[in-house]
């Protein structure tokens, strides 16, 4: 059932209606070659891309996963979440640690990228704000697999990204061609 070589084979070759993706039934079909433990952990990484689902027990859950990947890009996007709610907490004088979620035990305090998100934040361009996180997220998301080769985590990768890509694709084709361009590439040089 887990052939992960065949599903990243399988993954999407850039065409003329690359804006056009549909990125609900690329996932599906991905999860519908991955086993059922396989399919729980992407179901957690997608939770993460639905504001409802961000809860304490959520992160709790996500805190005690058996995946590397999924435990460490998605902390790394709740402290980038938490960075901007001190951000903006900051700019209209609200009192620090307001509306922040709670890190579970086992989670780190440190956050490296603090400088980097605000000086995101600190831009004009709302756009420029949106694209320079979602790079950050998309970066994390590289450095996490970065020795992985054929693998769960590479899987996940690409369903992260391909989300990212989802969202730009909604807010500016032109942006949402080119990260998915971009992804095609990555895959294409991992084969």
């Amino acid at each position: 059932m887990n052939n992960y070589e065949y599903i990243i084979a399988s993954l999407p070759v850039l065409g003329k209606d690359a804006d056009k993706l549909d990125a609900d039934s690329l996932v599906a079909s991905i999860k519908g070659y991955l086993s059922a433990q396989d399919n729980d952990l992407a179901d957690m990484l997608l939770e993460s891309f639905d504001s409802d689902s961000l809860t304490p027990e959520y992160y709790v859950r996500v805190s005690k996963a058996s995946n590397s990947f999924i435990k460490q890009y998605i902390e790394f996007d709740l402290k980038v979440r938490n960075a901007k709610v001190d951000f903006l907490n900051r700019t209209l004088g609200r009192p620090e640690g307001l509306d922040s979620m709670p890190l579970p035990a086992g989670m780190s305090d440190e956050f490296d990228q603090r400088s980097e998100v605000d000086a995101i934040l600190g831009r004009t361009d709302i756009l420029s704000r949106e694209k320079g996180l979602d790079d950050l997220m998309w970066a994390k998301a590289d450095e996490l697999v970065l020795m992985h080769v054929l693998d769960l985590d590479i899987i996940l990768a690409f369903i992260a990204k391909i989300k990212i890509t989802d969202r730009w694709n909604k807010l500016d084709p032109a942006t949402g061609r080119a990260l998915f361009r971009k992804l095609v590439q990555e895959i294409r040089n991992t084969r």
